[in-house]
């Protein structure tokens, strides 16, 4: 039988609240030190316990991240997907099941092995034998993959960091797993794991607890907060880890958290603190940043910092709230009612996650302005590979903020509103400095403050934000460009779809088509995506929604004689990209587009 090494998918079924999450991540962790390439997929129910979940490992020499096209092995352990997860195995895959769910199997054109997983788990201990089952699994697996015991026993060491017993228990089921394997079940399968050379400073971290410590690292010192999926962890990885990394030289906090009584609230808070001049933030979903809405105009016309990061989740309504997209960019560049316009960070990768966690401090600063940190469920909530984080500099853009008198006096004909400098940008002062008094108006107001309802006061007010915001522009993070000789087609991306596009650029080269890439990583975008357009016959702008929404907002401002050469492939279904699924959109729009 000729093996194929590295490159194959599995699929783990079993029911949410049974202890399977442990299970899935040794698999994972077992692969990724062995120094192969690997990433995990959580499909997860939006309900404490009972229904359907399913873990996606795709491993890949070749560094693909997405799910897979084809599924090799499948491991079913819950009765009520039994049917459908079956009937789904693909014609040759491999499929272990649990002989004590007392369900039939009937796929003659698989190969398929049966383990008494519920009743060996007794065994080891009657009252964890539910999730002690999982483990024979992971023990199934180890032995039919090949995967090292030393591996094994790291990835359980660090699941179970401290709590021996559980150690003991749980490596004790995986070997019994592995032996009964061996023993009952044919050695021959076609995929295997094969180890590679392993970076030693390499490590594995989800997208919120990258953004949680990037945000330590910038200095936030007031986070509020209300629980909503997927963002909860970003809080939850902040009050963590702070005491480790943030306590003061008295032992006591330098950071304040505060679980708000909703997210109307929780906004509050974040302006209030940075009113003072702190570093405030706050964490959430699309649902949040609904009811968050109000008060980001008012710091949005108030011009006061503050920072949000949503962590995309399925919308409209309640949606799916466990599963991915990006769906809320429309939402968060135009945020609440009247003419607004925020800067937006956009990360593709953990490593962005961690950088823009600190720098969107120091943005939201300089410009005197809500920023938002735009994340979603894959990236935020799955796990990635990275080698370190970029760490910030030591001195901190609070951008321009008097601090004293003789600031004060410098700077001729001062007003809180007045633009000195011609960016937009006006200079502020801290409450309790005991310089000119702090005005910050949601209503219409003058240069000084002072409340006005004249209309060139108005006017000349709102096209200083216009005239600010868009004077960020290039000095936002710039998007990452891969260029090709042939010119012909470009793609735009943005955010998790990073994931996934070098097996979509790999599947169209098979094809015969070559392709530029430009991954957006801000709004406002920045002058080098115009000058990617402008550079290709055809674009294509690529997303996780239904609609185009960057597409929407490129052809709202744009020149108008490029808007005809450029496309949307826009596609959601809740789950993460699949490069085969955007490949053939891509292939028929650019026909499409052909035969016009």
């Amino acid at each position: 039988m000729t093996r194929i090494i590295n490159d194959f998918t599995l699929n783990i079924a079993t029911a949410n609240g049974t202890g399977s999450q442990s299970a899935n991540l040794i698999i994972l962790n077992s692969i990724f030190e062995m120094g192969v390439p690997v990433s995990g997929k959580n499909y997860f129910p939006s309900n404490i316990s009972g229904l359907p979940t399913w873990y996606i490992i795709r491993v890949s020499d070749a560094g693909y991240q997405a799910p897979g096209n084809e599924t090799n092995y499948r491991v079913i352990m819950n009765k009520d997907t039994w049917v459908d997860d079956i009937e789904k195995a693909e014609s040759g895959s491999v499929i272990i099941y649990n002989e004590n769910v007392k369900l039939p199997i009937e796929r003659d054109d698989c190969t398929v092995f049966g383990m008494p997983m519920t009743k060996m788990a007794r065994g080891v201990n009657p009252k964890l034998s539910r999730m002690i089952a999982n483990m024979y699994y992971v023990g199934a697996l180890a032995h039919l993959l090949k995967i090292d015991d030393e591996a094994i026993l790291k990835a359980v060491t660090n699941q179970f960091s401290g709590k021996e017993k559980a150690i003991e228990l749980n490596m004790r089921a995986i070997g019994e797993g592995r032996e009964y394997a061996a023993e009952n079940w044919l050695d021959e399968v076609e995929h295997q794991v094969e180890a590679r050379e392993k970076d030693p400073n390499s490590f594995l971290i989800d997208g919120n607890e990258a953004t949680a410590l990037g945000s330590i690292y910038g200095g936030v010192n007031m986070l509020a907060w209300y629980p909503i999926t997927p963002s909860s962890s970003v809080a939850e990885e902040i009050i963590q880890w702070l005491p480790k990394l943030r306590n003061g030289e008295d032992g006591g906090a330098t950071c304040a958290v505060l679980q708000a009584e909703d997210e109307l609230a929780a906004a509050g808070m974040v302006l209030g603190a940075n009113w003072a001049g702190g570093r405030g933030m706050t964490a959430t979903s699309g649902p949040g940043i609904s009811l968050m809405s109000e008060f980001i105009g008012l710091g949005y016309y108030a011009e006061i910092p503050a920072v949000f990061w949503d962590v995309n989740r399925v919308g409209p309504s309640t949606g799916l709230p466990t599963r991915t997209q990006q769906g809320d960019l429309s939402m968060l560049y135009e945020a609440s009612h009247g003419d607004t316009q925020h800067i937006v960070l956009i990360p593709g990768t953990v490593n962005e996650c961690f950088e823009f966690g600190w720098k969107i401090f120091d943005v939201a600063e300089r410009y005197q302005t809500p920023v938002f940190g735009f994340s979603d469920l894959d990236l935020g909530m799955n796990h990635w590979e990275t080698s370190g984080f970029e760490y910030p500099p030591t001195k901190m853009d609070r951008g321009k903020v008097i601090r004293t008198q003789a600031q004060l006096d410098a700077i001729e004909n001062y007003g809180r509103y007045r633009d000195i400098d011609g960016d937009g940008i006006c200079y502020r002062t801290l409450p309790g400095s005991g310089l000119e008094p702090i005005l910050t108006r949601g209503t219409g107001r003058d240069e000084d403050g002072i409340y006005s309802e004249n209309p060139e006061d108005y006017v000349k007010h709102m096209a200083r934000l216009k005239r600010k915001i868009d004077g960020a522009r290039d000095e936002l993070p710039a998007p990452i460009i891969r260029e090709e000789e042939n010119k012909q087609v470009g793609i735009i991306y943005y955010g998790s779809m990073e994931n996934v596009i070098v097996e979509i650029d790999d599947m169209l080269e098979s094809t015969g088509l070559s392709v530029s890439t430009c991954r957006v990583r801000s709004l406002p975008y920045h002058s080098e995506v115009q000058q990617f357009i402008e550079s290709h016959e055809q674009v294509i702008v690529l997303e996780i929604n239904r609609d185009g929404q960057l597409f929407g907002i490129l052809r709202k401002e744009l020149p108008v004689n490029l808007l005809s050469k450029m496309h949307k492939v826009a596609y959601s279904d809740g789950l993460p990209p699949r490069a085969q699924i955007y490949s053939d959109l891509i292939l028929e729009t650019i026909h499409m587009e052909v035969s016009v």
